[in-house]
């Protein structure tokens, strides 16, 4: 069974930094582009970043730039999100999925094929 878990969401203050893993089951994430969306009450499900089966990376959402950056580690067939500087806006639910391309794809949702369920960032004092 194919399946992509979210971990390391919770309660952050602004300023403050968390880590997101995404870990992969079922299958090997070594050829797959992943990325990183977030969905805040409310608001539809935005790209903000993603890593391709060679390391490169695409930023989706120019409002993560120089806060956020992903990276992989393919033995541990995991993809990371790291958030710095967190601000109130990037609270939502944050979702990791995997693209069947090896180079990143755009941001549209269905180019992406597998989902996993979440994990909620709340950015608040």
């Amino acid at each position: 069974q194919l399946q992509l878990v979210e971990s390391g969401g919770g309660l952050v203050q602004p300023g403050g930094s968390l880590r997101l893993s995404c870990a992969a089951s079922g299958f090997t994430l070594d050829y797959y582009a992943i990325g990183w969306f977030r969905q805040a009450p409310g608001k539809e499900r935005e790209g903000v970043l993603c890593i391709s089966a060679n390391g490169g990376t695409t930023t989706y959402a120019d409002s993560v730039k120089g806060r956020f950056t992903i990276s992989r580690d393919n033995a541990k067939n995991t993809v990371y999100l790291q958030m710095n500087s967190l601000k109130p806006e990037d609270t939502a639910v944050y979702y990791c999925a995997a693209a069947l391309f090896r180079l990143c794809p755009t941001s549209r949702i269905n180019q992406y094929n597998y989902w996993g369920q979440g994990t909620r960032v709340t950015v608040s004092s």
